[in-house]
């Protein structure tokens, strides 16, 4: 499956080739998973099927920003406010073992370990656009499984209209959760339509590597038309409730952070203006871009917000 922006024709050039998309061999095995022989079948197929499966999904046709500066300049509280902090201070995260427990109105509570997450969904690597709050932005290549056919096999009743996630809170292994900085342990929430669209992704890796600490690992949440903070990142929960979710950001700072939290230039921070955004890589002396609205991505998911004041929803 190839998403395309404003029927923008992808060239050859952009697609994975067949040799980085067997290397998946190499990335299960990076992740501590043994490729046991009943996986073979699937790997075989997959080959099989090769011209008919496209592991790149491009939305993205931007220059991709360096893996240096994708991963030494980001947010994750747990490990400092500091942009440089989470580089610095993650490599005290332990990422293994690791589960997920999926709870609420599901038909059956389950535990998802990342195992499963690789044996059970096909991996992806898609480009995005990212857009964070504080008016820079990335453009990244995810590893991950589509977060749909994980809602699927979760199997939601129809008492299910959010979807709550957790992140790890260790005072052990993260620093910043010994300080009141936020609510612990961090969550967040999308729509059950939010989170069944092609583009919301659970990323396992980015740029064909494994998910860095700093990044989230093992697994963190990515959806590409929304402010940064939303992609929740070191997830150990997973609930499918009826009522709206608090979220992290917007206990702490309701009239700052709403709660769809989309890219929409038109509504300012209360301290700074959203209409512009430094890109990260640019340079110091170079132009700021013009935000897109829906960060770029109107064309395929502003129909999930048909007849919504997107200023009062913010």
């Amino acid at each position: 499956m190839i998403l395309k922006l404003n029927s923008n024709v992808i060239p050859s050039s952009e697609i994975t080739s067949e040799n980085n998309y067997f290397n998946r061999r190499h990335f299960l095995t990076a992740l501590g998973v043994g490729i046991s022989s009943g996986l073979l079948p699937k790997l075989s197929f997959a080959q099989s099927e090769s011209l008919h499966y496209k592991p790149r999904v491009i939305t993205s046709l931007e220059q991709e920003t360096s893996y240096q500066d994708a991963t030494h300049y980001n947010n994750f509280y747990e490990f400092g406010t500091d942009k440089t902090d989470p580089a610095q201070n993650a490599h005290t995260l332990i990422t293994r073992p690791w589960t997920i427990d999926v709870e609420g109105a599901v038909k059956k509570h389950k535990t998802l370990a990342i195992d499963d997450l690789l044996n059970k969904f096909p991996l992806e690597e898609r480009i995005y656009r990212h857009r964070c709050v504080e008016a820079w932005s990335m453009v990244i290549p995810w590893i991950g499984v589509s977060l749909k056919k994980v809602i699927d096999w979760c199997e939601p009743t129809g008492n299910a209209k959010y979807i709550e996630f957790v992140s790890l809170a260790d005072p052990n292994t993260m620093p910043g959760v010994k300080l009141p900085l936020l609510h612990w342990p961090y969550t967040e929430g999308l729509r059950i339509d939010e989170a069944s669209h092609p583009l919301a992704l659970l990323a396992l890796g980015m740029y064909g590597k494994v998910l860095p600490n700093q990044n989230g690992a093992p697994v963190r949440l990515v959806v590409p038309w929304k402010y940064g903070f939303k992609g929740i990142k070191s997830i150990v929960k997973i609930r499918f409730v009826e009522q709206q979710p608090q979220t992290t950001w917007n206990i702490a700072n309701p009239n700052e952070y709403g709660f769809y939290s989309n890219v929409n230039p038109e509504v300012d921070h209360p301290r700074w203006s959203q209409s512009t955004e430094r890109r990260i890589g640019d340079g110091l002396f170079a132009a700021r871009r013009k935000t897109l609205m829906f960060n770029g991505y109107a064309e395929q998911v502003s129909h999930l917000y048909t007849g919504m004041n997107l200023k009062q929803y913010f």
